[in-house]
């Protein structure tokens, strides 16, 4: 039997290791608790496991470690996938970002909500955003494409190069149109296009289309220019032989010598025809602009437009260099432009035409003749140097003149095109090369 001081001195005992096993195991929670803590703030530490513990205390906190453990490589495998998968999108847009075609996607209300650089480019005003903006109101498509895309849509097929038109900046653009679907759902009609700009393909697919009408026109004017050169040999002939006859003086010798010095012209023109549907030879003529201007000015178009009350304009450029080639088939180009002058003024009132010459820097003389009639019309701007086109009546125009004007000018290193940014008339420019007196003295 236990004294009462053994039975205190044994139940003090039990009670002071129950106090220490307590405070071993407060110790041992309180810091698995701390790195739970620490672990929701997204910092994963292990636990101390001290040598003394119980079997299921130390099974807990390694338990913890090695979830511990498990979690951090997994984060890690995470971070290591979200930076593969950061990359790999930045390398997606760089290569969207940098497509020669614009890129557009669609959601399932056919609003976009997602473009490359080249459709900001080209649809993008005044640095307005495009994404939210409806497909049909971005883009103005013709009733024909605009009824293709909305059957597109509404039995889910995809478009493969359908070739659109577009006015893109006051200028008519032709782009080559693919779409394809996201999803193969009913139900989803999230999309992408892609707009490829075609339009050199386009004047080069139709300049190779009119080639074979421009040979014929070639040899059609070779045979015209053979006929006509008969009767004017003709005439000139009988010319001289009435100014032999002919007091040198007065009215009558004066209107003979007119009409053979405009006879020797249409022959001279005859002659560049001739050039003209031949092989180019190396002739060595050089033409004075402004001197040309003034003869054209002072021959028959300046009767005609007297004749209509229409003022002509001389705004030359002294000291111009002469320009390269004869000036019959220059007399060719700017008879056709000022006679298409003459015609679109009919009813303007105070109507003129002026005929400008400069030079730049970059070896060309430039002859810009404008008028303020109407203008032309933005839609047909693009076929005006085809052949046969024309806006005239039936019988009032061949729709020749500007498309054999523009063959003569390729042909000696010339151009001429529509200025577009004049909007008080018609204008049209011809660059010409001049020649380079320093390089062909040197």
């Amino acid at each position: 039997m236990f004294t009462v001081a053994q039975l205190f001195y044994l139940i003090f005992a039990v009670l002071v290791l129950l106090i220490a096993i307590f405070l071993f195991y407060q110790r041992s929670l309180t810091g698995l608790h701390k790195r739970i803590i620490d672990a929701r703030e997204g910092l994963l530490l292990s636990v101390d496991i001290p040598a003394i513990l119980p079997p299921f205390v130390r099974s807990l906190l390694n338990d913890y470690n090695i979830t511990n453990a498990r979690l951090g490589s997994t984060f890690k495998t995470v971070e290591e996938c979200q930076s593969r998968v950061l990359k790999e999108r930045d390398k997606i847009d760089a290569i969207l970002q940098s497509l020669a075609s614009a890129l557009l996607t669609v959601s399932n209300e056919l609003n976009i909500n997602m473009v490359n650089q080249q459709a900001h480019e080209i649809f993008a005003k005044d640095g307005e955003t495009l994404i939210g903006i409806n497909l049909f109101d971005l883009i103005y498509f013709t009733v024909m494409d605009r009824d293709i895309l909305r059957d597109c849509f509404l039995y889910k097929k995809p478009i493969r190069n359908l070739e659109i038109a577009l006015n893109i900046n006051s200028r008519l653009r032709w782009f080559s149109l693919n779409l394809s679907f996201l999803s193969k759902s009913e139900d989803e009609m999230e999309a992408i296009i892609t707009l490829h700009d075609i339009s050199e393909n386009r004047e080069l697919q139709e300049t190779l289309a009119s080639r074979e009408k421009l040979v014929a026109m070639g040899q059609l004017a070779a045979g015209i220019a053979h006929e006509l050169n008969t009767p004017l040999g003709n005439i000139l002939g009988y010319t001289q032989l009435l100014k032999k006859n002919m007091l040198e003086q007065g009215e009558p010798h004066e209107y003979i010598t007119i009409v053979e010095d405009e006879t020797r012209r249409c022959s001279k023109i005859i002659n560049d025809l001739l050039n003209y549907a031949s092989q180019e030879k190396c002739d060595g003529e050089v033409c004075d602009i402004n001197q040309l201007l003034v003869n054209i000015s002072d021959t028959f178009l300046k009767c005609r437009m007297q004749r209509y009350g229409i003022a002509i304009n001389m705004e030359l450029q002294e000291g111009l260099p002469s320009v390269e080639g004869s000036c019959g088939q220059l007399e060719i180009v700017l008879t056709n432009l000022i006679i298409n002058a003459i015609q679109c003024l009919q009813g303007v009132d105070a109507p003129f035409v002026t005929l400008r010459s400069w030079q730049d820097d970059n070896h060309y003389v430039y002859i810009c003749v404008e008028d303020n009639g109407p203008g032309i019309p933005e839609d047909i701007r693009r076929n005006i140097f085809d052949p046969f086109f024309t806006t005239k009546e039936v019988g009032a125009g061949s729709g020749l003149g500007l498309s054999i004007s523009q063959a003569l000018l390729s042909k000696r290193g010339a151009f001429i095109k529509y200025d577009a940014e004049y909007i008080d008339g018609a204008r049209f420019i011809i660059g010409l090369p001049f020649i380079d007196l320093h390089r062909e003295t040197t």
